[in-house]
């Protein structure tokens, strides 16, 4: 692994990936990511609407990975529920004139298809449409299981420079690895 570090590196720089973390997500690391984030966009002068909605994706993204992943660690060696932390990997990156965030993680198969048709629909409408759609699942509420009423999904395509890009990939009889991709 060692001698492969560099290839690894330059392979992130051939994608445009400027920002990769894997490993164990936290609210307090998402403040660091961030204030990394906008130091760098400061750095290449990038406009503040852009910066804020770069942000504005990776902070939606964690949040997925941290209610979400079915991937876990103990936090502090301990092995309550509540001290748990949720495993999963982040990407920024810049390709034809774009800053693009990548986030994956590990979840149930059982919620594959539920998760397909809802990113489907999405996938598919204008910004309008999106808007309207956003309106309707606030005043709904969550859905059994949900933390929010699937309101980041929307909230990212909405502020998606293209539609969203999501993946589905089987690990084995119970675990899928789910990526998506938002384009700013």
């Amino acid at each position: 692994m060692l001698y492969e570090l560099y290839d690894f590196k330059k392979d992130l720089n051939r994608k445009g990936i400027f920002f990769c973390f894997s490993g164990p997500v936290s609210q307090d690391l998402l403040v660091e990511i961030g204030a990394t984030l906008k130091q760098k966009m400061i750095l290449e002068e990038t406009q503040n609407a852009t910066a804020i909605r770069v942000f504005s994706m990776v902070v939606e993204m964690a949040q997925n990975i941290i209610h979400y992943s079915a991937e876990k660690c103990p936090k502090d060696g301990f092995s309550g529920k509540e001290d748990e932390l949720s495993i999963g990997i982040l990407a920024v990156g810049y390709e034809d004139g774009h800053y693009f965030v990548l986030c994956g993680n590990m979840i149930r198969n059982d919620c594959v298809e539920r998760l397909r048709e809802k990113l489907t629909k999405i996938q598919k409408m204008d910004k309008e449409e999106l808007k309207k759609y956003y309106k309707e699942q606030r005043k709904k509420g969550p859905d059994d299981g949900s933390k929010g009423a699937g309101l980041g999904f929307i909230d990212m395509a909405k502020k998606a420079s293209r539609p969203l890009e999501f993946d589905f990939r089987t690990i084995d009889e119970n675990f899928s690895f789910f990526s998506t991709k938002t384009v700013i």
